[in-house]
């Protein structure tokens, strides 16, 4: 998740403190947002069935020792009494812990994210067991001290307090772990999709994919860092928690050992001995086990400590979203300015002969037997209606696509210097506002002093984004917000304008880069690009074009094509 506008302190990490319940308490709202609503009722549900489950199992708990007095006593008709009894209970009980597992909160009618989900899941497994344990804690404390005095709950509550500190260190760490690897799967899912949806776009910078992969793997590998970290934290808290549930049981035969060996029960005979031992057993038992849950919750705890944290940060980042977007309709004023001159050499970009264009999965042509020569100093506009071929000329011109017959030959470098693409929908990889504009050079830009610094303002200024200098907090401000989300149509246009006017192609090929701004802006960039000496090769509609270009081609449809030169007045 990205929360625009703000970077994280350093050194700051996700706790189980007064931030984690703020943020808590504002997700409680969103999930129960009133007393009537069906969430609560499915929660007040859960309760009531995880009550009766208490309630069922203490009466299980007693069929031990009930059966030793009647196996004792050779009472038959008890005998068969308390086994249907016990049918009737374990059925019973059966039926209530699967009951158990069907209520589950939802986020509203979707889920909002995995983090969403993934946490009220988890907080449908710990509700009902961190509102029962207090009073199932208090009775079987009150029935241990009957059994075995003072010794008893003294020992249990000890051994619990211990193990709560030594699983609450082991537990820290993990807490602050989980949430920058949800984050990380968040940032790898996020990259994944942003090359995925702006394919085509990227695909016409030459480097652009060495790039990307670059980027992707570093993500990569950082999240496989991170599991690696998370799970070695979390092997020592299993150990730990494990180590506590199997010492719990020792613990309880110890407890009850020490009043019948110091003669306490020594008026008893054998069978009713063994039916105390049995009843005083089930409670120490139950109540250390009442206490492991709560101890192995801590693992739950952690996740939910996670999560929290995540969804937290997310309801933050649409608050922020919706402030920052009112900010950005407020600064959709841009300033233009005068631009420089930097002629080049003459020469030759693209050489068709012949060229029969037409989509990858039909036989129908697009454009027939296009010749057509595309020199340096003779702008082409490409025109015609919806559907005639013209981002489909494009993309054979990038090599995205094979020409049916005849051959396309691309005379000048396919680079950011020698033929650059600009779509209509600019692609923006993750990064700084530098690594936008020099995209795709580098992977990482190191600092190359001010001289550069100066040519990129100049360049977002005159390509009329002075102001995103100050939104970013500078050029190389590290941002993990989504360029898409914070920039107008019109915004990303101009960034790539400013990146064209940074690399400075030879030849620079414009799939209606100009849809989203007026003509008059339209006319500023081209006039720009013009003095720094490119040549055009441009898909458009506006007239206003033509006084920057040389030759007209206009696509009629069905194959047919008209290629005119512009008049000079």
């Amino acid at each position: 998740m990205a929360v625009p506008g703000r970077a994280p302190s350093a050194g700051s990490r996700p706790k189980l403190d007064l931030q984690f319940l703020q943020r808590f308490l504002r997700i409680q709202k969103v999930l129960f947002p009133s007393w009537s609503s069906q969430n609560v009722l499915m929660f007040l549900t859960l309760l009531c069935v995880a009550l009766l489950e208490q309630l069922v199992i203490y009466q299980v708990g007693l069929i031990p020792s009930q059966y030793y007095g009647v196996l004792g006593s050779k009472d038959l008709d008890g005998f068969k009494a308390l086994t249907s009894l016990a049918v009737v209970l374990i059925i019973l009980n059966s039926t209530v812990r699967a009951s158990c597992r069907l209520p589950s909160f939802r986020p509203g009618d979707q889920r909002i994210s995995q983090d969403v989900e993934r946490l009220c899941r988890q907080l449908s497994s710990m509700a009902s067991k961190l509102i029962l344990s207090p009073f199932a804690l208090a009775y079987y404390t009150f029935q241990c001290f009957q059994s075995t005095g003072w010794l008893g709950p003294v020992s249990i509550f000890g051994y619990f307090i211990l193990g709560t500190v030594v699983n609450k260190t082991l537990m820290g760490p993990i807490v602050a772990k989980l949430v920058q690897q949800e984050k990380l799967e968040g940032d790898f899912r996020f990259k994944h999709m942003q090359i995925r949806v702006n394919a085509e776009p990227a695909a016409f910078y030459s480097r652009a994919g060495h790039v990307e992969h670059a980027r992707t793997d570093r993500r990569l590998q950082r999240l496989v860092q991170t599991q690696r970290e998370l799970m070695s934290k979390e092997l020592w808290l299993y150990i730990g928690v494990n180590t506590f549930d199997y010492m719990g049981s020792i613990l309880s035969y110890i407890v009850i050992a020490i009043p019948i060996f110091s003669g306490v029960y020594g008026n008893l005979s054998p069978t009713e001995l063994s039916t105390l031992v049995s009843k005083n057993a089930f409670v120490c038992i139950y109540l250390i086990s009442c206490f492991t849950r709560l101890i192995d919750l801590s693992t739950t705890l952690s996740d939910v400590a996670g999560y929290t944290h995540r969804v937290g940060e997310l309801q933050e980042a649409l608050l922020d979203t919706f402030l920052v977007s009112q900010d950005v309709e407020s600064e959709r004023g841009l300033d233009r300015a005068p631009g420089c001159a930097a002629p080049g050499p003459v020469g030759t970009a693209f050489l068709l002969d012949r060229v029969c264009v037409s989509a990858p999965s039909s036989d129908k042509p697009l454009v027939k037997d296009l010749s057509l020569k595309i020199c340096e100093g003779q702008s082409l506009l490409i025109t015609g209606n919806t559907g005639t071929g013209k981002t489909s000329l494009l993309r054979v011109l990038g090599g995205l696509w094979a020409g049916a017959q005849g051959s396309v030959q691309m005379l000048a470098d396919f680079g950011p210097h020698g033929v650059l693409f600009l779509p209509q929908r600019p692609f923006f990889t993750d990064g700084t506002l530098r690594e936008q504009v020099i995209y795709p050079l580098k992977e990482i830009y190191p600092d190359s002093g001010s001289a550069d610094d100066e040519r990129i303002l100049r360049f977002l200024e005159l390509a009329g984004l002075s102001n995103l200098v100050a939104r970013t907090e500078g050029l190389d401000q590290q941002v993990d917000w989504n360029w898409y989300d914070v920039l107008s149509p019109g915004e990303m246009q101009r960034l790539s304008f400013a990146r064209l006017f940074y690399l400075q192609p030879k030849y620079a090929v414009l799939d209606e880069a100009t849809s989203a701004l007026t003509e008059e802006a339209e006319s500023e960039l081209y006039r720009i690009g013009q003095q720094l000496g490119m040549t055009f090769v441009s898909v458009g509609h506006r007239p206003s074009l033509e006084k920057f270009h040389s030759w007209v081609l206009k696509l009629c449809g069905g194959g047919r094509w008209e290629l005119t030169r512009i008049k000079v007045e």
